[in-house]
């Protein structure tokens, strides 16, 4: 057998009633026996019986986490961190993938599935703001992303605009004027999407270094979503059509990877010649070569806070609070692409 809530009570040194208190999460714990119960959680690899504590309590002690794409690393990475952050509350995850579909997206928070889940973490693409009424939805539910603004329900995003505008500053920083920009459409964009957000945050820092925008420099992508071949075929046409260019912002990693791939097939160094920044701080970009710069939005704190805020809206007794939307703090991590090498975040 594995360890029990008796076997983490006496490690904590603290009674069960405590640690049951502690795992649902329960507010009148003080913080020092609170960590005492998860320090002995963690040191024991104890797992809450989650089916006796639904008949007990009603609840599944299971979460889900509705995201687009696995394929994705962004969202590969947020699913691994939002499942480390709800081992520590004791809570299983269940992570559904709705590959951006706008009515598999709606299935996620309105079908049957979410009424065997506690609560619902969800980073929908395809809804945009119409689809709001949608979201007022009889369980806990949290969402991950832009695309939902005045919502009836938490909201846990990242500064999109200003931390675009603070890559691009990293780039004019180093003196690069003939900044490209990978991932975004100047004629075709909905505005609470993160291509808009982040080629807005591109244009204010532009403005504000006095230079104007040339249409030229800005690439969106054919292929599907923000992948590597995107960004590739992005560079390839710039080069093929002659734009000069020193230095790339690409919407995320995944199409900076495609990026650097691309300038070295032309012949192009970086950061000598053209430098990159990405954004998302995906584990590839620091293992890349050269290493990428990148945006860090903070998808650890996004996650805790996501699962956190998820839990104590599970909690809730009484009149609801009014909803939240939350914005982790942001950071730039200049590597080898932009000059950098060594640097760390």
């Amino acid at each position: 057998m594995g360890p029990t809530m008796h076997d983490v009570a006496r490690v904590a040194g603290v009674s069960i009633k405590t640690v049951s208190n502690v795992i649902n999460d329960y507010p009148h714990v003080r913080p020092g026996t609170r960590d005492r119960v998860n320090d002995a959680i963690r040191q024991l690899a104890y797992r809450p019986n989650l089916s006796a504590r639904g008949l007990r309590s009603g609840r599944t002690g299971v979460i889900g986490l509705a995201v687009p794409s696995l394929r994705e690393n962004y969202f590969a990475e947020l699913a691994d961190e939002v499942i480390r952050a709800a081992e520590k509350r004791g809570l299983g995850v269940m992570v559904e993938q709705t590959s951006g579909d706008r009515d598999a997206e709606l299935r996620a928070v309105t079908g049957n599935r979410p009424r065997f889940l506690d609560g619902m973490l969800f980073s929908p693409v395809s809804l945009g703001q119409d689809d709001a009424d949608a979201l007022d939805v009889d369980g806990p539910l949290v969402l991950l992303g832009e695309r939902i603004f005045g919502g009836p329900t938490d909201h846990v995003t990242m500064h999109n605009t200003a931390s675009a505008q603070a890559a691009v500053e990293h780039l004019l920083g180093i003196g690069r004027r003939r900044i490209a920009l990978v991932g975004a459409d100047l004629e075709h964009g909905d505005e609470t999407s993160s291509a808009s957000l982040r080629l807005e945050g591109y244009k204010r820092a532009l403005d504000q270094a006095g230079i104007a925008l040339d249409r030229a420099l800005v690439r969106p992508t054919s292929m599907q979503r923000w992948s590597r071949a995107g960004g590739a075929e992005a560079v390839h046409l710039m080069v093929r059509e002659g734009v000069q260019f020193d230095a790339v912002f690409a919407l995320n990693d995944t199409l900076g990877l495609g990026v650097l791939r691309a300038l070295r097939e032309e012949g192009v160094r970086v950061p000598d010649d053209v430098a990159v920044i990405g954004f998302d701080n995906i584990d590839e970009s620091r293992y890349s070569v050269p290493s990428m710069s990148t945006v860090d939005t903070g998808r650890a704190e996004i996650a805790a806070i996501a699962v956190d805020r998820l839990v104590q809206r599970i909690n809730e007794k009484g009149e609801r609070r009014p909803p939240e939307t939350i914005k982790p703090e942001f950071h730039i991590v200049a590597r080898e692409s932009t000059g950098f090498p060594g640097t760390e975040a």
